[in-house]
């Protein structure tokens, strides 16, 4: 049977029904403590256990695999053992049968501590979280999707109808979690679900959404296969919206600004000259830098500039793929390798031959596959997974990581051998907190590439804005300025003010420091700091090992701060 349209009064009726927030604060004990916030919704049962399948999951030989189990109805609310080895108990008692429980009590599962929670004089008239709640509980979950490679899907949905999105938060698991975002978008977070079934889920938010909307749209991806960010994953969604807008929306497009990147900062002057000389060289070339300070871009003017630029530029996120996977993304498969291998593929070294293949994160790389991997590089030949036969390939190899390499060598996590084959050329990407003279430009860029796929002028930041945005430290380097910009094209009028920015870039600009004295103290320091580099070769005849030991530095820091000054080591000299 078809729904029927939700109305507003309908969301209203709905609303008006909402009982106490009754919720559980969890805190598990051990090495990793962790602790959390779980509604306890009217009629859904809470469950602990060591399965998947349980609402609060804990690896613990004190905990069954289906320990217990907590239950709203109406305004009680009971906890049940599920006949575990170690039992349950409540204020230290151990429970035969079911205990009804209230606020404060205390629920003892093993190494798990649930204390209830009930908000007893309140009446919440939505259950759709706010930006800031939902903004942490997304990097909580992203974190946990890269950490154990489970599936997490993300949506973004656009709908003007509160009543309409209060059903989606209502009709959502206990698990999941729909927040405001900016304007008439709010982030839907799906633990746990992989592609289809993320799909399906936000498609049924579409159906909620188009009953009141022809213009709702929606838009969905996965974490870790389409990003391993809260930066990345958002970035892709607004992206997605923006290109699923209608028709009318569409026809008013303005012309794009130019897609040159924007070079201003000294440092990435001299990075973006080493890559004019470097281009069209066969060597391989690690970029190191921060998540989303441009190392992609690094690439991709890399590829652009050579002689292989006519051929594909291929990338892959090696935090995005388990071991298996990587291996036969990487390197293919033959038909029958393995259980669902019903033909052939061809791996991304064979996709991008004549080209460049970018391995982003590939300090994320399991140790086997690094082998592989400097086998390959080595021999120029690849063995699809399942196969016997050596194929050639001339794909050139960029990779990049925001880890120190040289510290995962020593930790054992990385191989010497490969980390010397795939850095034939360094190039450190500085973060954008240290490029401040490219923070307004690119927040101007963005705003005008995003004004014109949206057909309409670009806005002007004001001056309260640009402080906010020069005084944030950005440790989501670009990728979180292009986001903070496109959030606030969503609110804005012919003017971006800090009221237009994310919360915490209000706050930041705020505390903005007065640009000229800090600009003064930041080159006096810098300065100093170019003064004993120098004096620190000069004493050790240009050895940057006992240089770097001299300034209690470490060797690949010492080479940063050269590139960052401009300090080009001496030819070298016979012995």
């Amino acid at each position: 049977m078809a729904e029927e349209p939700l109305t507003q009064e309908a969301g209203t009726a709905l609303a008006a029904h909402v009982g106490p927030h009754a919720f559980l604060a969890i805190y598990i004990e051990g090495g990793d403590r962790t602790s959390r916030i779980v509604d306890l919704p009217d009629g859904v049962d809470v469950t602990f256990g060591r399965s998947r399948g349980a609402t609060v999951n804990v690896e613990s030989e004190k905990v069954s695999r289906m320990h217990a189990r907590v239950r709203r109805t109406g305004d009680v609310i009971e906890v049940e053992d599920l006949g575990s080895r170690n039992g349950t108990r409540v204020n230290g008692d151990k429970i035969d049968g079911p205990r009804r429980i209230t606020h404060g009590d205390e629920i003892q599962v093993g190494s798990i501590l649930a204390v209830v929670g009930i908000a007893s004089g309140l009446r919440r008239s939505s259950p759709v979280a706010d930006d800031v709640a939902g903004e942490a509980r997304l990097a909580a979950e992203v974190d946990r999707s890269v950490r154990y490679h489970r599936p997490l899907t993300v949506g973004l949905v656009r709908c003007a109808n509160d009543a309409v999105i209060d059903a989606i938060a209502r009709s959502l698991r206990p698990m999941d979690m729909i927040a405001e975002d900016a304007g008439d978008d709010y982030l839907l977070i799906l633990p746990e679900l992989g592609r289809a079934e993320g799909h399906a889920a936000v498609e049924r938010a579409l159906e909620f959404a188009g009953a009141a909307s022809a213009d709702a749209r929606v838009a969905s991806a996965l974490c870790p296969d389409d990003g391993t960010s809260v930066e990345l994953l958002i970035s892709q969604l607004r992206a997605s919206l923006r290109g699923n807008k209608p028709a009318r929306a569409a026809a008013a497009a303005a012309e794009p600004p130019s897609s040159e990147p924007v070079v201003l900062d000294a440092a990435m002057r001299r990075v973006y000259s080493l890559v004019e000389r470097i281009a069209d060289t066969p060597m391989t070339v690690l970029i190191l830098g921060e998540t989303g300070a441009g190392k992609e871009g690094v690439a991709e003017a890399i590829h652009k500039k050579s002689s292989r630029s006519a051929k594909p530029l291929i990338k892959l996120n090696c935090a995005a793929l388990p071991e298996t996977l990587l291996e036969s993304e990487l390197f293919g498969y033959e038909r029958g390798a393995f259980t669902g291998a019903e033909r052939r593929k061809v791996g991304f070294f064979e996709a991008a031959d004549g080209g460049t293949l970018f391995l982003d994160e590939i300090g994320e790389m399991p140790l086997a596959l690094q082998a592989k991997l400097l086998r390959v590089l080595e021999r120029k030949v690849i063995t699809r997974v399942g196969g016997t036969t050596e194929i050639s390939t001339d794909a050139r190899l960029v990779a990049a990581t925001h880890r120190d390499l040289e510290a995962e060598v020593r930790a054992g996590r990385f191989r010497q051998d490969l980390l010397f084959r795939i850095g034939g050329f360094t190039l450190v990407v500085p973060p954008l907190r240290d490029r401040t003279s490219e923070i307004i430009p690119l927040a101007e860029h963005f705003a005008r590439a995003t004004a014109a796929e949206q057909g309409r002028p670009a806005p002007v930041f004001t001056d309260d804005a640009r402080d906010a945005l020069l005084g944030y430290a950005w440790p989501g380097n670009v990728r979180e300025l292009k986001n903070a910009v496109e959030r606030a094209l969503i609110l804005c009028g012919d003017r971006i003010t800090a009221a237009d920015l994310p919360e915490k870039l209000r706050d930041a600009g705020q505390r903005v420091r007065p640009v000229t004295p800090a600009a003064d103290m930041r080159g006096h320091l810098a300065e100093v700091e170019r003064a004993a580099i120098v004096a620190a070769l000069d004493a050790e005849d240009q050895n940057q090992t006992r240089a770097a030991r001299r300034l209690g530095v470490s060797r690949r820091a010492l080479i940063y701060k050269m590139e960052k000054y401009g300090l080009k080591p001496p030819p070298s000299r016979a012995e």
